[in-house]
């Protein structure tokens, strides 16, 4: 890397691997040796930036900078961002300053609009912050004022544990091709897993969660507008953001959660459509899609019950008729013998009300399932744990710890062994073997015969 820095660039200096800095000096240290491997090692920043949509290719160059001092800024502007990172391929370049926080310390939209404004005055792409707090996507960030700004520079979000999560799948699947960064690679891994990095995962609720959960479990209810429900909405989705994270390095790949076009595009409107599911059914509700597993992992937080629900919905085999051979086709995958508070519901067809069993009593007596269903099969099936926390639920560290310990040993003991049901292949038919036997001809002579 050239020592030279970018004509946009009074100050700054290449991101160093050995950064020679205060010792209180958390913040500054790991993010010039994130950004410094971010541009040493090829896959691991080709993975970050891909998500923000820009393309590494082989004729590209990355190189990042901390503690940058931008050529055209105002004489008010005394703030300067931590990092900037530039990729060039070619004669085209991309820009993005960098604005990190460690530790509890929270973004400030205050100074995020500032570097907004830094960028657009020096022709720089976007703006990313790297912190403690999680986000759904890298362009729906955790501040909700970011969102909501008129400015038409982006700005993208990573988590610490989100850069932490890349770096151990990409070794954890032997991704990087090149020996030295590997070894790079394995000690940034090992280094953000020290305390000293600053670096943590989302391990309490708000305040206002306690709040919440008294007004609930009083009668109350939840009010349109209500800044309570909204923090705690924001806090579940910094939760079922790490949870995510959690199970992917767990599972060795990519776990994300299921959302759709609208909310993953609207983020304000998300949050909307959950409040207003809160209000009604007094729940918070996730999907995560893991791949290849039989269906997406389900996650409800009853607030009324004070339970956490975890399972998977999974089609009927429309090949079985009988509910109790349906039945014994989930049955058969569950592998586990832990089937306390293990719960399968059955989804049947109309308007008829679902129905729900005990696995260990279906177990014992498949036969149980169709009671009051005679003339019915279900179409569906919902397998489900179902943890009732008590006074831990309201709780903000406690309600934590559980859920993180509940949803990956759901997966573990049940989901992963789950199979979703297919269709078979279509055979060919006896009286149809042959190319012959479905010509014109043939097909006008099988036509007369049904006729006649």
């Amino acid at each position: 890397m050239s020592d030279e820095l970018p004509e946009f660039l009074a100050q700054g200096e290449q991101a160093r691997l050995f950064p020679v800095l205060s010792t209180t000096s958390k913040e500054g240290r790991t993010t010039s040796i994130v950004l410094a491997c971010l541009a040493k090692i090829d896959e691991f920043g080709a993975n970050l930036l891909a998500n923000l949509g820009v393309r590494v290719g082989i004729r590209s160059k990355v190189e990042t900078y901390t503690e940058v001092v931008c050529a055209n800024r105002s004489a008010a502007q005394k703030d300067r961002p931590d990092g900037l990172i530039v990729v060039r391929t070619g004669s085209r370049e991309w820009r993005a300053l960098v604005e990190a926080k460690v530790g509890s310390t929270e973004l400030d939209a205050e100074q995020i609009e500032k570097y907004r404004l830094l960028a657009k005055e020096n022709d720089i792409d976007c703006v990313i912050s790297i912190s403690n707090q999680f986000a759904t996507t890298p362009s729906n960030h955790p501040v909700s004022e970011v969102n909501k700004s008129r400015s038409k520079i982006p700005v993208y979000h990573w988590s610490w544990m989100h850069i932490l999560t890349e770096a151990d799948l990409l070794l954890s699947r032997d991704s990087v091709s090149d020996s030295d960064q590997r070894i790079l690679l394995n000690e940034l891994r090992r280094f953000l897993t020290h305390e000293s990095a600053g670096v943590k995962g989302f391990d309490r609720m708000p305040r206002e969660w306690g709040d919440l959960n008294k007004l609930i479990a009083s009668g109350g209810t939840v009010p349109a507008k209500s800044n309570e429900a909204l923090a705690v909405i924001s806090a579940w989705h910094q939760e079922t953001r790490d949870l995510s994270l959690i199970l992917s390095r767990m599972t060795e790949t990519y776990v994300a959660e299921r959302l759709s076009r609208k909310h993953r595009s609207d983020a304000g409107l998300r949050c909307k459509d959950e409040l207003q599911e809160l209000k009604d059914n007094h729940q918070l509700q996730a999907e995560l899609d893991i791949p290849d597993a039989a269906a997406p992992l389900k996650v409800i937080a009853d607030l009324r019950r004070r339970c956490v629900d975890v399972g998977m919905v999974l089609r009927a085999p429309e090949d079985k008729v009988s509910t109790k051979a349906r039945v014994n086709w989930l049955l058969r995958q569950v592998k586990t013998e832990r089937l306390e508070e293990l719960y399968l519901r059955l989804l049947w067809p109309g308007k008829s009300e679902p129905t729900q069993h005990l696995v260990s009593d279906l177990k014992a007596d498949p036969d149980l399932a169709a009671e009051g269903k005679d003339a019915l099969s279900p179409h569906s099936f919902f397998l489900f744990r179902s943890k009732h926390l008590g006074s831990r639920f309201a709780q903000q560290v406690n309600f934590i710890v559980d859920l993180e310990e509940l949803v990956p040993a759901y997966y573990r003991d049940v989901g992963a062994h789950l199979s979703a049901w297919q269709k078979k292949a279509p055979r060919i038919k006896e009286d149809r073997a042959t190319a012959e036997d479905v010509t014109t001809d043939a097909i006008s002579e099988d036509a007369q015969n049904y006729a006649s």
